[in-house]
């Protein structure tokens, strides 16, 4: 009679390893925060929204009801995750700065020729006009601005960025910038706003051809806004 034969210990295995909390987080499917341009944008529609009537492009509701209807689309779109999503997100993201630009260029220029040649010659319109337009070309840049640098937010949020369009103060060395610091839509501002205020980049550098002509289109409309309402005013006086 064969004896049994005894017990096998059961293999050994191997000890479970603790989550490594260094390995890279996966960013294919990394969101862009689009609340602040979004408020951004619809700041914009209530500047123009005060424009004299000189200043709009036909109706008064016109271009808002265009924008928001862009913006709604956007959101929309966002709101439905699918293969394309962030392409299409991103082209709705520029038509709604392209629309905004060439309507405050049209200000601009409605601006000029009203300054020049009557229609707006003191008063709450002239301020109201120029202050509006000169705000609005600052909301409209800063859109640029997130848009370009780096090939968009998508691309920075996930990691796949190119090489940088602006030199932000904390990109060269020191401590005080976390690992990984990435812009957001307020530093775009932030650009825009001392671009606008001193005709010239502060403390933030264009480091391409299309960061440099952005940046020099944005003075030239700020230079000409506060310009010629300067000028006026001291006809005025």
């Amino acid at each position: 009679m064969a004896t049994p034969s005894p017990a096998q210990p059961p293999p050994a295995t191997a000890p479970r390893q603790p989550p490594d909390d260094s390995a890279p987080a996966d960013h294919s499917r990394a969101r862009v925060n689009h609340v602040p341009p979004t408020l951004a944008v619809l700041a914009a529609l209530g500047l123009y929204l005060i424009l004299p009537d000189q200043l709009a492009i036909g109706p008064r509701w016109l271009i808002p009801v265009l924008e928001a209807s862009l913006v709604v689309l956007l959101n929309l779109v966002r709101a439905y995750r699918r293969r394309f999503e962030e392409r299409d997100v991103r082209f709705l993201a520029i038509g709604v700065a392209a629309l905004l630009n060439v309507a405050n260029m049209v200000s601009v220029g409605l601006l000029v020729d009203s300054l020049l040649y009557g229609g707006l010659a003191k008063g709450r319109p002239l301020l109201y006009g120029a202050v509006s337009v000169w705000l609005t070309n600052i909301i409209v840049y800063a859109l640029w601005f997130w848009q370009l640098d780096r090939g968009g937010p998508v691309a920075r949020a996930r990691g796949q960025e190119r090489q940088p369009d602006f030199q932000f103060p904390q990109m060269v060395g020191g401590q005080t910038t976390a690992v990984g610091w990435t812009p957001g839509f307020v530093d775009y501002l932030y650009v825009a706003l001392t671009n606008a205020a001193a005709f010239s980049p502060t403390d933030t550098m264009p480091l391409t051809q299309a960061a440099k002509a952005l940046m020099g289109a944005e003075s030239l409309v700020s230079i000409v806004t506060v310009g010629i309402v300067i000028g006026r005013a001291v006809n005025i006086l």
